[in-house]
């Protein structure tokens, strides 16, 4: 049995988003969480978030899972279409280019260990 919760859209370039998630991939649901919580990153309040509602989709499946026996099966992050923002930066020679902020699609799949 698998669960799956994506976010999508959300406002954290992929490159910083792929640190926290490489670091949960292939670990026990409890433990990835604990981690989550005590990390100084950013992006580990948006993927704490997703793999909770993981879990929940996962009882929403299946009642008597067993949340001890969970693992962050896949874990991966892309690259959403960059929003650009309606402010400008100055450039050489009179020229000016728009501000382009990252923008990330971070999908978890959580399943029964084997």
């Amino acid at each position: 049995m698998e669960a799956t919760a994506k976010a999508r859209f959300q406002r954290i370039s992929p490159r910083k988003a792929r640190v926290v998630v490489n670091m949960i991939r292939g670990k026990n649901v409890a433990i990835a969480l604990d981690e989550l919580r005590y990390t100084p990153k950013s992006a580990a309040r948006i993927i704490e978030k997703l793999l909770d509602s993981a879990v929940a989709n996962a009882r929403q499946k299946d009642q008597g899972v067993d949340l001890d026996t969970l693992v962050v099966k896949t874990a991966f992050v892309d690259m959403a279409p960059n929003q650009m923002m309606r402010r400008w930066r100055p450039r050489a020679q009179g020229r000016a280019t728009r501000i382009v902020k990252g923008m990330s699609h971070i999908t978890i799949t959580i399943g029964q260990e084997e």
